[in-house]
């Protein structure tokens, strides 16, 4: 099993900036890829951001240039910072794990979701 929590969400002002944290922790053999989601109300859940292991990142159109995902492979987290908040960036964001876990004698990658951070920007 795996758990991922996410913080540092909150309100903020166009223009302004937050930094995502998200922590993995369970029964982990390896962390592949890790990622931001957002799922804004009415709208389907879109990627913002995802990095390898080896720290090859691939952003989402909107927000490349804005936002930076990074991660700690020993602490086994990743975060994400994001600058010059647009009020459409406003969602509630989630944290993703690609993650390798064994189960009765089996090993398989499944992809685990935390709860979600509530972005919002606006004035």
């Amino acid at each position: 099993q795996v758990q991922l929590v996410e913080s540092g969400g909150g309100l903020v002002q166009p223009g302004g900036s937050l930094r995502l944290s998200c922590a993995a922790s369970g029964s982990i053999f390896i962390i592949n890829a890790m990622g931001w989601y957002r799922q804004a109300p009415g709208k389907e859940r879109e990627l913002v951001a995802t990095i390898t292991r080896g720290g090859s990142t691939n952003y989402a159109d909107s927000v490349k240039g804005r936002f930076t995902i990074s991660r700690d492979n020993a602490k086994n987290m990743v975060y994400l910072q994001m600058n010059s908040l647009k009020p459409e960036d406003t969602a509630l964001y989630y944290c993703n794990a690609a993650a390798v876990v064994v189960r009765a004698a089996d090993m398989y990658e499944h992809e685990y979701w935390g709860q979600g951070t509530q972005v919002t920007v606006s004035s």
